[in-house]
């Protein structure tokens, strides 16, 4: 009898999941020293690779929200929302891009369904009396 131990349970090493992963943690490491452009680029890059990660197309998106690029980082939002559709932080920064936009009516929008989630929220009443609302 031939016992093939551990052959079909040992899981291969992905190398390409540690590469992706030690790219976020650069990417995350220059957004928190505030090298924008630099992480700008690395964070695109990250997300050719991994399309779908939360924190990665927020963060994307809040630098182009930094950037001025408001529609740009409205795309990154909705994507982000298309994940995690009762993200407060990313809703907020939405209906700030919208408010720039002088699109009231999606910002309003998103102020209404940050208020189903977090009904006491400062920043949603002080946005919403801006917009005269």
């Amino acid at each position: 009898m031939i016992v093939l131990v551990g052959l079909f349970s040992r899981t291969p090493k992905d190398l390409q999941l540690k590469k992706n992963e030690e790219q976020f943690k650069k990417f995350k490491k220059l957004v928190k020293e505030k090298k924008y452009p630099d992480a700008l680029k690395l964070g695109i890059d990250y997300l050719e690779k991994v399309p779908n990660h939360h924190d990665a197309l927020f963060t994307v998106g809040g630098i182009y929200y930094l950037k001025n690029k408001y529609r740009t980082a409205i795309s990154y939002f909705d994507k982000s929302l298309d994940i995690g559709s009762y993200d407060i932080d990313v809703l907020l920064l939405k209906a700030y891009s919208h408010q720039k936009l002088e699109e009231n009516q999606p910002a309003i929008d998103c102020c209404r369904k940050i208020q189903e989630i977090d009904p006491k929220n400062k920043s949603v009443f002080d946005l919403l009396s801006e917009l005269n609302y």
